[in-house]
């Protein structure tokens, strides 16, 4: 699914994002399954260094899911929640900031909230960002907003999740964004990606 896109995404960007990620994963021993199953997105907003994410997909099963995600300094991915989902977003290396909201951050009033930072419970201001060092991870119920991006120049990050349906279960703030990006075929693809697997 994706919105109206700025640009199209070009694939010399993808390949670009998809050694990038390979390069860090294999210099912090993150060993990918055999045939990874990648996922690129700029959320067709047109500027994936501002809004982007790299994600491969480690088990996607009806109970559970697991991804380990990739973005650069400057890369965030935008405002949004899930109805269903419950999810643990997780530091795997770097420095990850995480923004959260109890609502829709338009609607939302500054109130304070309990969430699980590391299984502790935390109390948060809506707006509040939580700072997750290496190792770190937060847990976010259905209907809590979420943003995230990296403080560090790069950041491996993880999720597990209940079920995942990026389909239907995302809800993002900006009506403009699409998950999945139509792409410019500039060059040849390094790998092909979920979405065109799917296509």
């Amino acid at each position: 699914m994706r919105g109206p896109a700025i640009s199209d995404m070009k694939r010399s960007d993808i390949n670009f994002l998809i050694h990038s990620a390979e390069r860090c994963y294999r210099d912090h021993g993150w060993a990918l399954p055999p045939r990874p199953r990648w996922d690129v997105t700029d959320f067709g907003l047109g500027d994936w260094k501002r809004h982007g994410l790299v994600l491969v997909n480690l088990a996607e099963e009806p109970e559970y899911c697991e991804k380990l995600m990739y973005a650069l300094r400057g890369m965030e991915t935008p405002a949004h929640t899930h109805k269903k989902k419950k999810e643990d977003i997780i530091c795997r290396w770097g420095k990850l900031a995480v923004r959260v909201w109890a609502g829709p951050p338009a609607a939302a009033d500054g109130g304070i909230f309990d969430i699980p930072v590391n299984h502790e419970s935390r109390q948060v201001r809506s707006g509040d960002v939580v700072e997750l060092e290496s190792g770190s991870r937060v847990t976010l119920i259905p209907g809590v907003y979420h943003e995230f991006y990296p403080l560090s120049e790069e950041c491996i990050i993880g999720e597990v999740s209940t079920a995942n349906d990026d389909l239907n279960d995302n809800f993002f703030v900006n009506p403009e964004i699409g998950r999945y990006p139509a792409i410019e075929e500039d060059e040849p693809p390094a790998v092909r990606l979920v979405s065109e697997r799917e296509a």
